[in-house]
């Protein structure tokens, strides 16, 4: 999602458009404990960012069709789709390009996307829609928590965080999502077998997704270091401009052993 980070002092929007059903949002607290070992930062912060009519009107009409209500038990894929199928977890999709281009191209999979903003949330609905996706799910709430409380371990088939926020500033770098305890819980999700994918912009978090992703014990880089772009994961327009201008991209291939 790669957003520009705020004050941590800013308060959370007030989603006065949306009706009752639909301002289920996930809590805006900085952390959150809601069990043993499970006090975490949140590595996001609630923004005043801009949503369109589209995207309300998407979050009214689609939300309860296409989303999955955040809730302390484990979720049974195979019910959620209706299908036996692997399954992906996306973690932060942003507008959701990337997550529809994919889920079209590998339509044999079940992608399940995570979620925070309403603007994001909007647009990935709207996608569902436009291209007639029957693979993807949504959950609007914290990856950290989803995780921990709904997904069950040894049960997913791949993961892609794709361009999560930054948090370029050294004070800001605890709220970074790839840290060693969220690396281990990821790790304890996946199959053995199973993949996990990251690509970021910034140098010096790749470095870190580096270092800590190939400090956890469950996993093995698939590459010597950085991994090539897969074919499976679109380049956006906003990478294309990015590389146009000089800027780096860094892929990040681990996968799960038993």
């Amino acid at each position: 999602m790669n957003t520009t980070p705020i004050s941590e002092d800013d308060e959370p929007p007030s989603p006065s458009f949306l009706s009752p059903s639909t301002q289920a949002a996930p809590a805006s607290s900085d952390s959150a404990a809601d069990g043993p070992g499970a006090s975490h930062i949140r590595s996001f912060v609630h923004r005043r960012g801009h949503i369109t009519q589209g995207q309300r009107d998407a979050l009214e009409r689609l939300l309860a069709q296409w989303s999955i209500p955040y809730a302390p038990r484990r979720l049974d894929p195979n019910a959620i789709f209706g299908r036996q199928a692997p399954t992906i977890l996306e973690i932060g999709f942003g507008m959701g390009e990337t997550t529809e281009r994919i889920a079209l191209d590998r339509p044999g999979d079940n992608f399940l996307g995570v979620e925070v903003f309403n603007a994001g949330v909007g647009s990935m609905l709207k996608r569902i829609e436009a291209s007639a996706l029957r693979n993807v799910r949504i959950i609007q709430h914290d990856a950290v928590e989803v995780l921990r409380d709904m997904i069950a371990p040894d049960s997913l088939d791949g993961v892609h965080i794709y361009f999560p926020d930054p948090w370029p500033k050294k004070r800001h770098h605890k709220r970074r999502l790839i840290q060693a305890p969220f690396v281990a819980l990821l790790a304890s999700r996946v199959k053995p077998g199973g993949y996990i994918h990251c690509a970021t912009d910034w140098e010096h978090y790749a470095q870190q997704m580096l270092e800590v992703l190939g400090a956890e014990p469950l996993l093995r880089n698939t590459a010597n270091g950085y991994a090539p772009r897969p074919e499976f994961r679109p380049q956006t327009k906003f990478e294309t401009r990015g590389l146009r201008l000089g800027h780096g991209v860094w892929d990040l291939m681990f996968k799960r052993v038993a």
